[in-house]
């Protein structure tokens, strides 16, 4: 028989904003939208006492910054950036034009053209989130964006050294040393020193999510962010140990960040507890992850895999490692998570640095119906169509007439007839055809 061996006791993270959120963050936008950089140097010594004479850094000042990192530093940046660069060009090498002869001489296809412009988004604060950098920077320029303007806030009243290391190495043509609403709305809307852009993407806080959600429509984003999620899948087989381990690595994220186990067996389930138990006290981030582990720890005891699977899909989590004798089983039986760690050898902080995939995915429920950042998100699929065969589009001409007509589009019916009259014998009831003048030079 199923059931819950630990059940969340907090509150879950709600898919609607916060009313306060939503009112503060329309607020720092409009102040934007209208007063541009002065608003945004007012919210930016307002919030992080930070006033540089320009936000953006020149590029002597990003060679002195970079050269200031610790070489040993910077190889580990370049090996997981070289990590997700192959990964992302070889998405990138996937997707493919498209034409294709649909009637005689009429030709339709695509295109895969890049945006413009991105923006990437790179957290800061207490705890810089570098890997950002080469998921958003890095994958742009891999689609071929020609422009992407990367930002992160100051730390400390100064820029962050790794962080702005790890953007000039994925590939950034410009870096902000900014954060905040502000950074967003600017880099949304444009001010008098900082052009717009097309596209925003990175992870952020509550007041960040919140700034992208109200401009999304007037440039497009990744995905909506919530907290970290992540669930495991096990059998009995399982080590426990390492289940508790990797649990806590995801809790350490956020006190809100949901911490699931779904297993086949109830011992592995009770020895996860104790593990938990005897763990949290010597992690340096207990003050995150305990929280996080009391309030949205769960863990659910199945009957049978697919059982476990189909619960699974009903979380819909952003993280989903398959700790089975069989872990690849997943790959058929489950179609709702934002990525997949099939394995012991497999760990979810591998796809939050370095292993090559990327680490910004749906949440929230969001997995459902979407995945994560990846180079497609950058190009933009465009149609075209031809029709060369003149006696083809007199019969598409005719067809497009009638179905016009059934929905009252008089005026659509009758390019559809122009044509079927013009290359083919069809009369032309609400008029006559021109004779076609040839003038002479």
């Amino acid at each position: 028989m199923s059931f819950v061996l630990k059940a969340a006791v907090g509150e879950p993270a709600q898919r609607a904003s916060n009313p306060a959120v939503v009112d503060t963050v329309a607020a720092v936008i409009a102040d934007v939208r209208a007063n541009g950089d002065d608003a945004v140097r007012k919210y930016s010594e307002k919030f992080d006492g930070w006033s540089p004479e320009s936000f953006r850094l020149g590029e002597d000042r990003v060679a002195e910054i970079v050269k200031s990192v610790p070489e040993t530093v910077l190889d580990d940046l370049r090996f997981a950036q070289r990590q997700i660069r192959d990964f992302a060009q070889a998405q990138r090498d996937s997707i493919q034009d498209l034409e294709v002869e649909t009637l005689p001489g009429v030709f339709l296809g695509h295109r895969n053209v890049p945006i413009d412009a991105a923006a990437a988004y790179v957290p800061g604060g207490r705890y810089p989130l570098t890997a950002s950098a080469h998921m958003t920077v890095l994958t742009a320029k891999v689609a071929g964006v020609e422009r992407v303007a990367a930002t992160t806030p100051p730390n400390a009243g100064e820029p962050p050294q790794i962080s702005v290391a790890a953007m000039h190495l994925a590939g950034a043509d410009e870096i902000f040393v900014l954060g905040g609403v502000q950074a967003v709305a600017a880099l949304a809307l444009g001010t008098e020193t900082i052009d717009p852009v097309s596209i925003l993407t990175g992870p952020g806080n509550a007041y960040v999510a919140e700034a992208k959600r109200q401009l999304f429509g007037e440039v497009g984003i990744d995905l909506f962010a919530g907290p970290t999620e992540t669930l495991i899948v096990a059998d009995h087989l399982a080590d426990p140990f390492t289940i508790a381990v990797d649990l806590l690595s995801q809790a350490e994220h956020g006190p809100d960040s949901p911490c699931v186990l779904i297993t086949t067996s109830e011992s592995v389930g009770r020895a996860v507890i104790d593990h938990i138990d005897a763990l949290l006290p010597g992690l340096v981030t207990n003050a995150i992850a305990g929280p996080a582990w009391r309030d949205h720890g769960q863990i659910h005891v199945v009957d049978t895999l697919d059982e476990a699977y189909r619960l699974a899909d009903v979380f819909a989590s952003e993280h989903v490692q398959i700790l089975t004798e069989d872990p690849r089983q997943a790959l058929t039986s489950m179609r709702n998570y934002g990525a997949l760690f099939l394995g012991e050898g497999t760990c979810v902080p591998y796809g939050d640095k370095l292993i090559g995939t990327n680490h910004v995915l749906p949440t929230l429920g969001a997995a459902r119906y979407t995945g994560g950042l990846w180079v497609g998100k950058f190009l933009k699929t465009l149609t075209y169509q031809e029709v060369r065969d003149l006696g083809s589009s007199a019969k598409l001409g005719e067809v497009c007439g009638r179905l016009s007509r059934l929905e009252k589009f008089e005026g659509h019916a009758r390019s559809g007839d122009l044509r079927a009259a013009k290359f083919g014998n069809a009369p032309l009831p609400w008029g006559d055809l021109p004779t076609r003048v040839t003038s002479e030079r």
